[in-house]
């Protein structure tokens, strides 16, 4: 799944690049945008709720189009069955977000993982593995996960 994705976005955003960007992708985004995926996929149940939320997050931070996020979302569910390695992903993103970024991802994470009103135990079980792998103290993990349900429950 990860060079799936990975080829998909190099794809993606290589095309949708413009002048006043840099005409190759972020790999540290890309690694980011791949971890939101996991999350909506990891409990085998993508609900409607999960994918408007990722689409969301998928179109606002990457200026993907609606079926491009969809390509992306489905090539994810596809290919949910393989084994993965997150280092490769949270390496990248270790090396090139700041400390605020990474809380930023971790309550993106959160409001994937709470979107449809459930928190499954694998959704919470890797957020919580993506956390130590990002080195985000557990209190911003927690402060994250409260942050996102005050907002949802807005």
């Amino acid at each position: 799944m990860i060079n799936k994705i990975s080829d998909f976005f190099s794809r993606n955003i290589k095309a949708t690049s413009n002048d006043k960007t840099n005409s190759q992708h972020d790999p540290a985004k890309t690694a980011a945008a791949a971890l939101l995926v996991e999350i909506m996929i990891i409990d085998r149940e993508a609900t409607n709720e999960e994918e408007m939320m990722i689409k969301t997050l998928l179109t606002e931070n990457f200026d993907l189009s609606p079926a491009a996020t969809k390509e992306l979302i489905e090539l994810a569910k596809q290919e949910v069955a393989e084994a993965t390695s997150l280092y490769q992903f949270t390496e990248l993103v270790n090396q090139h977000f700041s400390q605020t970024e990474k809380f930023n991802l971790m309550k993106q994470l959160w409001q994937i993982a709470l979107a449809d009103d459930i928190l499954d135990k694998y959704e919470e079980s890797l957020i919580r593995q993506l956390a130590d792998l990002l080195h985000i103290p557990h209190s911003q993990f927690i402060r994250a996960k409260n942050l996102v349900k005050k907002e949802l429950a807005n």
